[in-house]
C-alpha cells in the first residue's frame, strides 16, 4: 500500500533530515520500507528527484535564515539592529539576549540558525551529488535541479557569512571530512561563493517551473549574485545584473501599495509557499498582536522615520493602543487566519532590485541615473520625487532612507545594509550594549566543543 508521508527521510548516504521534518509537505508517496527512498530510487526519475528538492524548499519555509519564524533573519537580525524591539519578559530568553546585543555562544537561537543552515547545506550537497550520479535523469533535468540546489546552498552560505564571518565551506557529503572542517579564510570563501552563484545562474532556467514563483529561476539567481557583487564592491557587475532583471518583461513594478505582499504580483521574483495551501504566512502570525504585545513591536525610531504623508504608515504598520501605551505592529502580511489565499512569504521583490541598482549607480558616480530608481518607491508611497540634479551625497541619504522604510524586518536587510555601508556603529546611539565586535554573532559553543578546527571564537565572545 502506498503511504502519503509528511516527512521525507533519505538514507544516511544521501540526504540529511531537515531539523523540523514534521513540517514538510506530502512530497512523496512510496511503499518503500520504513518510509525511505533508496539512493538510486530518489534520482530514478524527475518526479522523485523533484521530491527531494521540494524537501529542501520546505526547510526554507519552516526553519531557515529566510523563514518567517523568530529564528529567521527578518526577526532575529531585525531585533539585533534597530527595526524591531523585543518585548519578551522571560529572563534568559535567547531572542531577548540578541535584542540586548548580549548574545552568548550558548544562545539557543544562534545554535538553531547554525544547525539548520548546515543541515540544509548538507541536503543541497546530497541532491547535487545524486543528480550527478544519476543514469536515468535527462541532462536538462540534471542541469535544472543542480542549479536550484546550488542556488539554495549559496543563499545559505551568503547569510551565514554575513552573520558569523569566516565559516566552514563544504561541497561534499563526506561525514568524516565535514566534521573536522575549519573556517575558510574570507578571501577564499568569497571567491568560492561568487563562483558557485555564477554557476547556479548559468544552470537555472529563465522561466519559472511553477507560475506562483516559488522555485528559483535565473532572475532569482541574478538577484542573489548582484547582492554578492555589492558585498565585494563590484558595482559595475551588480549594475548589469540588476538591469538585466529590471529589463525583463516578466517583472512589473507594483504601483498599488496595498498589493505589495500579495502573491500574484508580477513584481515578485521569488517567494516561499506556506506548508498548507491556506495557512497564514509565519510573518503575519509572528508580528500580529492585540492589546499588550508579548514578543515583537516595531522600533519607535523606525516609526518616526516615516513622514506623516507616507502611505506606508497605513499599509506597512499600524498602531495598537493598550492602556496608556501605543505600540506598532507590522502589517505587511495581513491575513492571520487559516483561510489565506492571497499571501506567500516574499523573499525577493522588484523594489529591492530598483534600490540595489540605484546604490550600484551611485557608487559609480552616476547620480542622475540612480535617482529615478529611488523615486519608484517614494512616489508609490505618496512622496514627492527627488530631483535628478541633487548631489550624490543627498541621493545616498535618500536611497538609504528608502531601503530602511521599504524593507524593515525583511530577511535581515537593515543589518546587512548597515554592515555594507560600514555604518553599524550608529546602532550605539539606539542600542546601549552595541559593540564593534557585534558585527558578527558568536559561533555556537556546541560546535566549538565538537570541532576544535572552528576555533578561535569570534572576537568579543
Amino acid at each position: 500500500m502506498k503511504n502519503s508521508i509528511k516527512k521525507i527521510v533519505y538514507p544516511v548516504l544521501m540526504i540529511v533530515l531537515l531539523a523540523s521534518s514534521a513540517s514538510c509537505e506530502k512530497f512523496v508517496e512510496t511503499d518503500f520500507p520504513n518510509n525511505q527512498l533508496a539512493t538510486e530510487m530518489v534520482f530514478e526519475d524527475e518526479k522523485t528527484a523533484d521530491a527531494a528538492l521540494a524537501g529542501l524548499y520546505a526547510g526554507l519555509w519552516t526553519n531557515s535564515v529566510v523563514s518567517g519564524t523568530s529564528d529567521g533573519s527578518g526577526a532575529f537580525l531585525g531585533t539585533y539592529a534597530d527595526d524591531i524591539t523585543c518585548v519578551f519578559t522571560s529572563a534568559g530568553n535567547s531572542i531577548l539576549d540578541i535584542y540586548n546585543n548580549q548574545p552568548l555562544p550558548t544562545n539557543s537561537t544562534i545554535t538553531l540558525v547554525w544547525t539548520n543552515a548546515y543541515q540544509q547545506v548538507y541536503m543541497a550537497n546530497s541532491i547535487i551529488a545524486g543528480v550527478e550520479k544519476s543514469k536515468s535523469l535527462s541532462e536538462n533535468t540534471k542541469t535544472r535541479i543542480r542549479g536550484e540546489a546550488l542556488f539554495i546552498r549559496s543563499l545559505i552560505y551568503y547569510y551565514l557569512y554575513q552573520i558569523f564571518g569566516e565559516i566552514p565551506y563544504t561541497d561534499t557529503t563526506d561525514y568524516v571530512y565535514n566534521r573536522n572542517l575549519g573556517r575558510m579564510p574570507k578571501d577564499e570563501f568569497l571567491v568560492r561563493l561568487e563562483t558557485d552563484l555564477s554557476e547556479a545562474v548559468n544552470l537555472l532556467p529563465a522561466s519559472y517551473r511553477n507560475p506562483e514563483r516559488i522555485y528559483a529561476n535565473k532572475a532569482t539567481g541574478y538577484v542573489l549574485l548582484a547582492k554578492m557583487k555589492m558585498l565585494i564592491g563590484k558595482w559595475q557587475e551588480a549594475e548589469f545584473l540588476a538591469q538585466t532583471v529590471i529589463q525583463n518583461s516578466e517583472y512589473v513594478f507594483q504601483t498599488d501599495l496595498s498589493k505589495v505582499f500579495q502573491k500574484s504580483g508580477k513584481h515578485i521574483i521569488w517567494q516561499l509557499k506556506p506548508k498548507n495551501n491556506t495557512d497564514a504566512t509565519q510573518e503575519a502570525l509572528m508580528y500580529n498582536f492585540t492589546g499588550a504585545p508579548t514578543s515583537f513591536i516595531l522600533n519607535p525610531a523606525l516609526i518616526n522615520s516615516f513622514a506623516a504623508n507616507d502611505l506606508r504608515r497605513q499599509n506597512y504598520f499600524t498602531a495598537v493602543v493598550f492602556g496608556t501605551q501605543t505600540n506598532y505592529k507590522q502589517i505587511k502580511y495581513k491575513v492571520t487566519t487559516a483561510t489565506n489565499s492571497t499571501e506567500y512569504s516574499v523573499v525577493y521583490r522588484l523594489e529591492d532590485v530598483y534600490l540595489m541598482l540605484a546604490e550600484s549607480l551611485l557608487m559609480q558616480n552616476k547620480t542622475a541615473e540612480a535617482v529615478p530608481f529611488i523615486n519608484y518607491t517614494r512616489q508609490r508611497a505618496g512622496l514627492a520625487p527627488l530631483n535628478s540634479s541633487i548631489s550624490q551625497a543627498q541621493a545616498f541619504l535618500e536611497m538609504k532612507a528608502e531601503r530602511r522604510k521599504e524593507f524593515f524586518a525583511e530577511h535581515g536587510s537593515r543589518f546587512f545594509d548597515l554592515k555594507r555601508w560600514e555604518e553599524l556603529d550608529q546602532l550605539k546611539t539606539v542600542k546601549p550594549n552595541w559593540k564593534n565586535t557585534n558585527r558578527f554573532l558568536p559561533l555556537p559553543q556546541k560546535e566549538l566543543l565538537l570541532n576544535d578546527n572552528l576555533k578561535p571564537q569570534n572576537d568579543g565572545y
